[in-house]
């Protein structure tokens, strides 16, 4: 039995905020080959995650807030906002499925936010993810702006009805 206790999040908040990328996977699962990928991500609000979809036959990324909040925003093919939520452990969403094909991302509302990430396996690095066209690289000098313009959306999300 593997237990996520406030000692597990603590010490992948401290390797997210110790990390250049200001994020932290920690893996739960063996290793690439399982067909289940279970991991923590531990994310700053600094961090840049770029929109992107995953287009593996019946993958679908599942979300679960467990300390901060995260935003999670679906986007349409020319990069508008379809759907912006904040994901938050005390509710009233905690947690989120994205289908195989849909373009997002995710932001850190948050300093020390941590999600349970689950997607199917085995991963393949070569065809984990395609990067969004219209949105800036990791890195690039537009991204904090772009960032920026992320989490104001995710933060303007209006709650789902309970």
């Amino acid at each position: 039995m593997r237990v996520i206790d406030d000692g597990l999040l603590d010490a992948v908040i401290v390797q997210a905020r110790a990390s250049a990328r200001r994020r932290h996977m920690h893996l739960l699962h063996g290793d690439y080959a399982d067909p289940v990928q279970r991991m923590l991500n531990a994310l700053e609000p600094d961090s840049y995650v770029p929109p992107h979809r995953h287009f593996e036959a019946d993958r679908v990324e599942v979300f679960m807030a467990l300390r901060g909040r995260l935003g999670v925003l679906e986007f349409d093919d020319a990069g508008g906002v379809l759907r912006a939520l904040v994901l938050d452990p005390r509710g009233p969403a905690r947690g989120v499925e994205i289908p195989m094909g849909a373009w997002h991302t995710i932001v850190a509302l948050e300093a020390g936010t941590v999600a349970y990430e689950v997607k199917g396996g085995p991963f393949d690095p070569a065809r984990a993810k395609e990067r969004a066209p219209w949105a800036p690289p990791e890195g690039d000098p537009r991204a904090p702006a772009y960032l920026a313009s992320l989490r104001q959306a995710a933060l303007a999300a209006v709650p789902p009805a309970s």
